[in-house]
């Protein structure tokens, strides 16, 4: 058997991508428009349950987007400083990171479920069940019990299940992805391409993993596009190009936007495979002026608040829609309005709780011992 090795180039940051770390805002701002794409995605899903009628009928496919970039970022982040950090504190860092948002989601989930104004709360879960639902939530711990909610894996907030993935791409990057050569990075990539394709081909498109039935199709996604990610970066594949963050956002939302058709498994499988990986090597090797180098860094910050927070209201707008079935004037104003509130909202909890709630678990972190 051949030993895993790690590669020199794989513990320093080379002059090379210390010099496009400035570019990288560029994919900040792809982030947010990500985010911003799931938000209008699970507004119409309600209007259009067809989502070959639905004008944003892909935009689930910002998740994979979501952990392409991630396995990229957490390479260039980690790659150089994780065996003088240790895994434990990589762990601490990530949980202090990711997790108060996935707690306050869970908090306004469970307060949408209880006084949805569309919906009247039965009671019919009772309350320990109830609070069970919760604490899973809150402990991203998959528990598939809301009926009514489609069996997701976190019925109080719905996208918590690619958290869930994001969590445990994090951990296996730590214990495993970490230690490998690119030479067997780049084996694992192939083998987890395979695997999504197939997935794919059976479910008949690439929207599982977030409910109980499709649970381990998050697995495929997370496993490609994570490593793909993580290759790019290993690789150095960063695309010097002047194309911006205008035209990549175009380039982004075409994925989107782009049709449905009878092989929809095949054009969702290309685009994972190929075409987020290529705008992750072009934003990556992308640069902005600094007006919209603001515009960004403001979309990077809100990307994952405004993820984490909106599906309290999309159920109430789920419920209202149902009921009322809003058309013409009245739905571009809920959707429109909604959208604008939930990224104030977002802004609201960034700067009054995710930041605040950061800033204090990193002080009471210990300093790392040095070697």
């Amino acid at each position: 058997m051949h030993q895993l090795q790690v590669h020199p180039n794989h513990l320093k940051a080379t002059p090379d991508t210390l010099k496009a770390k400035q570019h990288f805002v560029v994919l900040d701002g792809l982030r947010g428009v990500a985010a911003l794409a799931v938000v209008v995605f699970h507004f119409m899903e309600w209007v259009y349950p067809d989502f070959s009628k639905n004008f944003i009928g892909q935009g689930f496919l910002a998740v994979d987007f979501f952990f392409c970039l991630s396995g990229f970022v957490i390479g260039y982040a980690y790659d150089d400083r994780l065996s003088s950090m240790g895994v434990m504190e990589f762990f601490k860092s990530r949980l202090i990171r990711l997790h108060p948002l996935v707690v306050l989601g869970s908090v306004l989930g469970l307060l949408a479920f209880l006084f949805d104004p569309f919906a009247a709360y039965t009671g019919a879960y009772g309350t320990g069940k109830l609070l069970l639902v919760f604490l899973c939530s809150v402990f991203l711990i998959p528990f598939p019990a809301m009926k009514e909610r489609s069996f997701n894996l976190f019925g109080l907030n719905a996208p918590s299940w690619s958290l869930f993935w994001e969590y445990v791409a994090n951990l296996v990057y730590a214990l495993v992805l970490y230690r490998l050569s690119r030479r067997y990075l780049a084996a694992l990539t192939m083998l987890a391409a395979v695997a999504l394709c197939l997935v794919s081909y059976r479910a008949g498109n690439l929207l599982g993993g977030w409910a109980g039935d499709n649970f381990w199709d998050g697995c495929a996604r997370v496993s490609y596009s994570f490593s793909a990610g993580l290759l790019i970066y290993r690789a150095n594949w960063v695309i010097k190009n002047r194309i911006g963050f205008i035209g990549l956002t175009i380039l982004l939302l075409l994925a989107f936007v782009m049709p449905h058709f009878e092989w929809n498994w095949v054009s969702e499988t290309l685009v994972v495979l190929f075409y987020f990986p290529l705008l992750v090597a072009l934003g990556a090797g992308s640069s902005v002026s600094p007006g919209l180098q603001k515009l960004c860094v403001f979309s990077g910050n809100i990307s994952y608040p405004l993820y984490m927070t909106h599906y309290a209201v999309i159920w109430m707008f789920g419920n209202y829609y149902t009921s009322n079935k809003p058309a013409g004037a009245e739905l571009f104003f809920l959707v429109a309005g909604g959208t604008v509130l939930l990224i104030g909202v977002a802004y609201v909890v960034m700067v009054g709780y995710d930041l605040p709630v950061r800033r204090y678990l990193s002080s009471k972190r210990r300093p790392p011992k040095s070697n």
